[in-house]
């Protein structure tokens, strides 16, 4: 089953869903990445390719969630990068992956992707065999969910991840307004609002976050609705309009999408 999940610049390309942020309170002891590295081979291209992504930098990536299976073949990981909020300004501060070994325990494929919302990296894996129950985040590294309704919907986009493509997202970690902003779309024509806004915003204060949806039926208007939220300048969210109601997609934009406004630090 392919999962899909837009990538930047309203591509629309095969990716799915996650969350960001500093993964934890200061006090808090951040643990690293348990990568096996006496398992790795450096004549093997799949280990090289591992060790660029991951082990090489692992004291920047903090795993949020990962799950090793018993007969040690494939280990799946949620990271989050620390690195990137020095980076270019907007993009996923997350990482999913995926490392399958043989028998003898050297890794014979690795495959990696960005992520802005934790629930996307989830059902990234879950969709390359990874148990769902089996890949929930530590809660004690990030701010946990804020309601019921940001744990429902977390729930559907780490399950729903073949039902939508990513074509952009925007992750600001400014402490004053932590939010990320993804448009989504439903890859079945006769979806109800064919456009999805998916909006996690972090309150530094509670420490808690929350996760909302909004339907559109363009590209275009999703797209301004994530600008418009950057700028402080946003409308409620639309609901997602009932089944009855679907219209089919008017299409994409013809040119890229405008960057979102840069962070503040």
């Amino acid at each position: 089953m392919a999962v899909h999940f837009p990538a930047a610049a309203l591509s629309f390309t095969e990716r799915p869903l996650l969350s960001t942020t500093d993964p934890a309170p200061h006090q808090m002891r951040i643990p690293g990445v348990d990568v096996g590295h006496d398992n790795l081979d450096t004549d093997n291209e799949v280990s090289l390719d591992f060790y660029r992504q991951v082990t090489s930098r692992d004291d920047m990536l903090v795993p949020l969630a990962e799950h090793h299976t018993a007969d040690g073949v494939h280990s799946y990981y949620v990271l989050f990068d620390r690195s990137a909020t020095w980076g270019i300004p907007g993009e996923p501060q997350l990482i999913a992956a995926h490392l399958q070994r043989d028998q003898t325990q050297r890794p014979v494929s690795f495959q990696q992707a960005p992520m802005p919302l934790a629930a996307m990296a989830q059902s990234w894996l879950i969709h390359r065999g990874c148990p769902p129950d089996a890949i929930g985040l530590n809660p004690k590294l990030g701010p946990p969910p804020a309601d019921e309704r940001t744990r429902a919907l977390e729930r559907r986009l780490a399950g729903d991840g073949d039902h939508y493509a990513m074509g952009h997202s925007y992750t600001r970690d400014d402490p004053d307004d932590m939010v990320v902003v993804v448009v989504l779309r439903a890859l079945d024509e006769r979806a109800t609002s064919p456009f999805r806004v998916v909006v996690e915003e972090v309150d530094t204060d509670a420490w808690t976050h929350t996760l909302r949806e909004g339907g559109f039926d363009t590209a275009d208007e999703a797209l301004q609705w994530c600008d418009d939220r950057l700028t402080g300048e946003a409308s409620p969210l639309p609901p997602v309009r009932p089944a009855a109601a679907a219209r089919r997609p008017t299409g994409l934009p013809t040119g890229p999408a405008a960057r979102p406004p840069g962070r503040s630090r």
